[in-house]
């Protein structure tokens, strides 16, 4: 297929795969043009519907990111993700993972890597209202290492609990956000069950 692109085609269609892979989803033609340097968005546009002439890319009416590769259409963009039931935004409980259904969602639209092992549960209590996070909330986590200042659901001495994950001089804490709940440190172990990627909330 590559064969009659020209080589600003070539090009382009090499960004479009390595954000797509990155990122999981699209570049936006604001963000194509920029990282081309074009004049204006109708440059970028422009190539776009001549790599769709060439039957390289499809444009998909509707949608903001509206590029797709052909090979990519049978692909399944809604997964399923499952829910575990119950994690305290409060102070730590002890709680086994009990699976409670599942949700199915599309993951290019959260910004979710398609590759990415995800599951989610839903939060009580109010330990983390700062940052958002109410009681009745589902929080979607990624099976992932986490970075300082993450928000985690992670089992403390025993004990499990969604909190933000600090590291001061090397040594792991977890923080609410919520100034009524005092840090946790741990005794014996921390472990980090997974961390945020995603928020949902019901509509009152």
């Amino acid at each position: 297929m590559s064969q009659g692109l020209t080589s600003r085609q070539k090009e382009i269609v090499e960004y479009l795969k390595e954000r797509q892979r990155s990122t999981g989803f699209m570049p936006s033609t604001r963000e194509i043009q920029h990282y081309f340097g074009f004049a204006s968005q109708t440059a970028a546009m422009s190539h776009l519907r001549a790599l769709e002439k060439k039957g390289v890319i499809q444009r998909l009416a509707g949608k903001a990111r509206a590029v797709v590769f052909p090979e990519d259409l049978d692909r399944e963009e809604i997964v399923d993700i499952p829910i575990y039931g119950e994690i305290a935004a409060g102070m730590s409980q002890d709680a086994e993972p009990e699976r409670r259904g599942c949700l199915s969602i599309d993951i290019t639209s959260l910004g979710i890597p398609r590759n990415a092992r995800t599951f989610a549960l839903k939060v009580r209590g109010d330990s983390m209202i700062d940052a958002h996070i109410c009681s009745g909330d589902t929080v979607i986590l990624e099976f992932r290492e986490p970075r300082n200042n993450d928000i985690v659901a992670a089992l403390i001495d025993g004990e499990t609990t969604l909190k933000r994950y600090i590291t001061d001089k090397g040594r792991p804490f977890l923080r609410a956000e919520n100034i009524d709940f005092p840090d946790l440190i741990p005794a014996r172990e921390l472990i980090i069950q997974g961390v945020l990627v995603a928020l949902l909330r019901q509509a009152a």
